[in-house]
């Protein structure tokens, strides 16, 4: 009975040292595989990177194109509003018929207008027709 047991251990360790060795194999097999994984995720993000940073590129000199005519726009604004201020404005100032009949009435003229003088007048005016009458005199130039 012994040598049966010794015989059956003999061929228990020979068949634990086979599956020692296909365990081993598998292990390397395993690593080899995960290495080709990691290296072929790595070529795939540089490559992803690659057209990204092209991308970018292009945006950025088309962003650069943008930012360059909307500066020279803003620059011909300004000369326009340049020019516009330093042209000489009219002497004649008019308003309408009916403001200056108005404002006559309260006793205004229209070269000495005063804030607290024309609120009082236009006192007995609804608001719009406040508004209506004070925009008017603006535009003339009779009030600033």
């Amino acid at each position: 009975m012994e040598t049966q047991t010794g015989e059956n251990m003999v061929t228990l360790s020979e068949g634990m040292e086979r599956m020692e060795a296909r365990l081993e194999a598998a292990a390397a097999l395993f690593e080899r595989a995960a290495a080709l994984i990691e290296q072929q995720e790595s070529e795939r993000t540089g490559e992803v990177r690659k057209i990204v940073a092209a991308v970018e590129t292009s945006r950025e000199a088309e962003l650069q194109k943008r930012l360059d005519a909307a500066e020279q726009t803003i620059a011909e604004l300004r000369a326009q509003m340049e020019a516009r201020a330093e042209a000489p404005k009219s002497e004649r100032k008019t308003v309408p018929a009916s403001t200056a009949q108005f404002l006559a009435k309260q006793g205004i003229a229209l070269e000495s207008v005063e804030a607290g003088t024309l609120d009082a007048a236009l006192s007995g005016l609804s608001l719009e027709q406040r508004i209506a009458v004070k925009a008017q005199l603006l535009r003339a130039g009779v009030v600033s």
